[in-house]
């Protein structure tokens, strides 16, 4: 929702997110920390994965922990932006494809809902929380309705 918004937040919102899902799926790890406060809260927990890791340095790792070495393709669509100063609650529509090294794989639909502080000039991520709707997972052995491991939610054997 744009309200009294102005557009150039808006705009620097959404080039931060653009950022975010390129350097994840590239791997540049670099400049993917750099889009984070340095005490950014990551949680995904509703997503599969453990506790909310707290600080920078913990949710990179989490987040190479988990899929540095597959394959992966993010996209995220419908941004939700309500900004009130150097602060901003954004939700966006999000699905992901990954493959892991062994072949199997999944593709989850979802929400991330965050909030950005405009720090230094420029808008990071302070708080993000991953929350799946419904995954297709790809190469498991498990039926449909059961669960995968590492996914929590909905899932549909293939």
């Amino acid at each position: 929702m744009v309200s009294s918004v102005n557009i150039e937040d808006w705009i620097a919102i959404c080039e931060t997110k653009a950022r975010y899902c390129r350097f994840l799926d590239t791997k540049q790890w670099s400049a993917f920390t750099e889009l984070f406060t340095e005490d950014v809260t990551l949680d995904v927990s509703e997503a599969g994965g453990g506790p909310p890791a707290l600080g920078r340095d913990a949710a990179i790792a989490l987040v190479r922990g988990s899929i540095e070495t597959a394959r992966t393709a993010h996209q995220v669509h419908s941004p939700e932006i309500e900004v009130e100063g150097a602060s901003a609650n954004v939700l966006w529509a999000m699905q992901d494809r990954v493959v892991f090294e062994d072949g199997n794989g999944l593709v989850g639909y979802g929400h991330y809902t965050e909030r950005y502080e405009k720090r230094d000039g420029r808008w990071r991520i302070a708080h993000l929380k991953l929350t799946r709707l419904h995954v297709d997972a790809t190469g498991w052995t498990a039926a449909a309705g059961q669960d995968i491991p590492g996914v929590v939610g909905p899932c549909s054997g293939a």
